[in-house]
């Protein structure tokens, strides 16, 4: 009995420690932010924080950078679109709240999405994941060389697909993977050439950038597809219908009445 009490309090103070530390790491990433205004190190935090997927064996290492891929995607956005909000032109006192919400919606991805493991919780972190990538890379390379977005939309669309299908037990997962990631690059090479962003309403300098929200879409269609090929061996037009006209609707929208509202980025 005194074994299980303590089993039992151990558990729970590792508990606590996990939910601490995860917590500390969120608010040393904005305080970081704000006080260093230093992309490098912000990125450093992140990198550091992952040491346990060199903490193995080197033949291993390729296996948990891959499965890490989905978290560092996130995790990198993070500190983009904290360093936007730092470099926005708005008052110190929005400037903290923004920080704050943005800490607060960081650790509800550690804590509360991110160790899920349930099928439903694994989409929705491809699908955070392929959102905040897509958004983020699309707000700050207007700069960059058409080459190196293409590469970085094919490692989101090759790290989210793969994410998905791990899920499934897939035993096509890397050939499928690929193809979503030849996908993601093609829409990203069209994207490129014109970008819309849309202004957020409190900070006017942010913008979400229109093929996040496309891509977004697109993404759900793929995986109702594959969802409803998985449990029937086929694509049944009842599993898409509805996701198929949300996503048209949603991007005829888009193209037909916002390109007005929004910014060429």
């Amino acid at each position: 009995m005194e074994f299980l009490k303590l089993v039992r309090r151990r558990s729970f103070l590792s508990e606590v420690l996990y939910i601490g530390l995860n917590i500390a790491f969120a608010v040393a990433l904005a305080v970081t932010m704000q006080t260093t205004e230093s992309i490098p190190l912000a990125i450093g935090l992140v990198l550091v924080s992952k040491w346990r997927v060199l903490a193995v064996r080197t033949r291993y290492w390729f296996a948990n950078i891959q499965a890490n891929l989905v978290d560092l995607i996130v995790s990198l956005s993070v500190v983009a679109i904290m360093y936007a909000t730092v470099m926005a032109n708005i008052t110190e006192g929005k400037q903290l709240i923004l920080l704050g919400l943005i800490t607060a919606l960081y650790v509800g991805w550690l804590l509360l999405l991110k160790p899920r493991s349930k099928r439903a919780y694994v989409v929705a972190q491809a699908a955070v994941a392929l959102f905040a990538g897509t958004g983020v890379l699309f707000s700050i390379s207007y700069g960059w060389p058409v080459s190196l977005v293409v590469i970085v939309m094919w490692v989101i669309g090759y790290a989210t697909a793969r994410h998905v299908l791990g899920a499934y037990d897939e035993t096509l997962l890397l050939p499928l993977s690929l193809m979503w990631a030849i996908v993601l690059s093609e829409i990203g090479w069209v994207a490129y050439h014109w970008t819309i962003g849309y202004r957020l309403p409190v900070v006017s300098s942010l913008f979400v950038p229109q093929i996040a929200i496309i891509v977004l879409c697109v993404g759900f269609v793929a995986y109702k597809s594959y969802d409803s090929f998985f449990h029937h061996q086929k694509i049944r037009m009842n599993d898409i219908i509805l996701p198929l006209l949300f996503t048209v609707s949603i991007i005829a929208v888009l193209l037909a009445f916002f390109n007005g509202l929004g910014t060429a980025i």
